[in-house]
């Protein structure tokens, strides 16, 4: 049976998440070739970083235009990350060959998905304390969130630092290299904790950016190799492309929280099947995962009883708009 509109069907579903959310989609791609179509994992995690080539510029693109990239912090990023992802490909090939090898990488696989889980929710927890500060701030008026003495304001100019910058190119060059995951799910969230007052829509373009470059050396290694399936990664973005564009136009008529919170029990069921879990590990692990959303989604009502609504949709939801503001007033300027 031909494959070929399932995929493309998967590839859209895939894009308009990662165009919703603002999520990587290799944390999704990869683990749905793998167990819904049977792609070995290698080929999948190959492909999908193929296809990523081709995507990923389009947002980086957005974000440059808009002056909206740090680019210094892009610089200490890449001397690492590049190297980095290009030799994972290679650690992954050194973990045995035939059958055995495409058993491992499921293991490695279902790790950086559960990583990749454990960053969404450091991220939502991030974003959240960044918003809840802000209001905060805004509401008693004793510290202004723009004021460059406020502990939690966000600024365009905080410093680089260079340490802590490039190990995370290291990790995440690695764990991308081996697996597709984490360039947009794990790496970002690493950037906001090296760099905590970062403005939001500098931190998402400084990552698009230095993706770009990373994932095609990842890409690179896994042609040489002959991991990866150019006619699957084109099969992938013939959907996948249209998707990104409509979930992108469609995030701020929707709960990005919600989505965000469905994609977490997705990726720790996935993560847990993978790793060869139980099916009953597997359903407490899904059904934690939603108590977890549930409860936060709760709590998050009830101090909106008392005070103004914040904004709740999603970090890229919110960053869009304000990169394309600022390339305006950069262009009228």
């Amino acid at each position: 049976m031909d494959s070929t509109v399932p995929i493309v069907i998967a590839g859209a579903l895939v894009g308009f998440a990662v165009g919703l959310t603002g999520m990587g989609g290799g944390a999704l791609m990869t683990p749905i070739m793998v167990m819904v179509f049977g792609v070995n994992p290698t080929a999948a995690i190959g492909s999908d970083l193929a296809a990523s080539v081709f995507m990923k510029p389009f947002g980086a693109l957005v974000h440059q235009r808009a002056g909206t990239v740090r680019w210094d912090i892009v610089r200490w990023l890449l001397p690492t990350a590049v190297p980095a992802a290009f030799c994972g490909v290679f650690l992954l090939r050194a973990l045995g060959d035939g059958d055995a090898l495409q058993q491992r990488v499921k293991y490695v696989v279902g790790a950086a998905l559960m990583l990749a889980v454990v960053g969404m929710l450091a991220r939502m927890w991030l974003d959240r304390r960044r918003t809840t500060a802000d209001d905060g701030d805004g509401a008693t008026g004793a510290t202004s969130p723009t004021s460059p003495t406020s502990p939690t304001s966000e600024d365009a100019h905080v410093p680089v630092r260079p340490v802590a910058t490039l190990l995370i190119g290291l990790a995440g060059g690695v764990i991308v290299g081996m697996t597709s995951v984490g360039s947009g799910s794990l790496i970002i969230v690493m950037l906001m904790l090296a760099h905590p007052r970062l403005k939001a829509n500098h931190l998402v373009g400084t990552d698009l950016v230095q993706a770009v470059p990373m994932v095609a050396a990842a890409a690179l290694g896994h042609l040489l190799v002959g991991d990866a399936d150019l006619g699957l990664a084109a099969t992938l973005l013939i959907g996948a492309v249209p998707g990104v564009v409509v979930g992108s136009l469609v995030s701020s008529r929707v709960s990005g929280a919600a989505v965000r919170w469905a994609l977490v029990v997705l990726l720790t069921g996935s993560g847990l099947s993978m790793l060869k879990a139980s099916s009953t590990v597997v359903l407490l692990g899904c059904l934690a995962m939603a108590l977890l959303g549930t409860l936060t989604a709760v709590r998050g009502r009830r101090p909106a009883d008392a005070s103004p609504p914040s904004d709740t949709r999603p970090l890229e939801s919110r960053v869009l708009p304000l990169a394309r503001d600022h390339g305006q007033k950069s262009s009228r300027s």
